[in-house]
């Protein structure tokens, strides 16, 4: 099979807000997309249960053909990148918190990161914070829920500002100058985050840099397109295919054709 296609997943539809950024710096390459629904939030799930549900949709995606795969989900990252790239003989691309760029723009020394609490408890992300934390304080804030707004389609009104509220808030009241977006689904939120915060708050959101890194990953093994072609884009998902279209169409901006994960890959064996 000729593998020709770029594999992006999260646990539901926030990893649109990295596969939005790829389509925009690589607009020939075909695209194919995974919300794992039937099983988000991946947050409050075990590790050994991400590790097995982003095990099973990379044998997906290299079933259907693909050159490279951006696990577009920073608790999937988090916790399963290591486990993937010692098992599969493909280009894997992962998203971390955008903790070294929010130390480079601080200027009060106070960083907030808003994530899952899979993402909050990681090794992944302490690491992070002991290698570019020197000298700064970095508040972690974990965000129960916030991520299952994003999934209804639920982006502003009252109790969406609220959640939220709950979570920015005691960042800003300690000092926090710059928030990182920890979880995908966030920079969906990124106008209400804003709008609480304040105009002086910095919001981080590492999806370009996940596109660069991509890009590069291609370019070096030779696997860029190269034809002057549009790229397609092909959706599944583990869920209700027309709640998670729905949805999808919102934050994607245009309909879309969505398929059921075939039952082999749906759930784990």
């Amino acid at each position: 099979m000729e593998r020709n296609a770029i594999g992006i997943f999260d646990s539901g539809v926030g990893g649109l807000s990295v596969f939005r950024e790829v389509r925009k710096l690589l607009p020939d390459e075909d695209l194919l997309y995974v919300a794992d629904s039937g099983h988000a939030p991946y947050g409050d799930r075990s590790g050994e249960f991400i590790k097995a549900r982003s095990e099973t949709i990379v044998e997906f995606f290299l079933d259907q053909g693909t050159k490279a795969i951006v696990i577009a989900c920073n608790t999937a990252s988090a916790v399963a990148v290591q486990a993937l790239r010692s098992r599969f003989p493909v280009a894997i691309v992962a998203i971390e918190p955008a903790v070294k760029p929010a130390i480079g723009i601080t200027r009060s020394g106070v960083i907030g990161i808003l994530a899952t609490r899979q993402t909050v408890e990681s090794e992944k992300l302490a690491r992070l914070m002991k290698q570019f934390g020197t000298g700064v304080q970095i508040l972690v804030q974990p965000c129960p829920g916030l991520a299952e707004f994003v999934e209804r389609g639920e982006l502003s009104g009252a109790a969406t500002e609220a959640l939220v509220s709950q979570y920015v808030t005691p960042l800003i009241e300690q000092g926090a100058d710059t928030i990182v977006l920890g979880c995908t689904h966030y920079p969906f939120l990124a106008e209400t985050i804003r709008k609480i915060a304040g105009p002086e708050v910095n919001v981080l959101d590492p999806a370009a840099a996940v596109a660069r890194q991509l890009h590069h990953r291609l370019e070096a093994a030779q696997l860029l397109s190269g034809k002057p072609k549009v790229g397609t884009e092909r959706f599944w998902t583990s869920g209700d295919p027309a709640r998670v279209r729905s949805v999808i169409a919102q934050l994607w901006g245009k309909d879309v054709s969505m398929l059921s994960l075939p039952t082999e890959f749906a759930s784990i064996a």
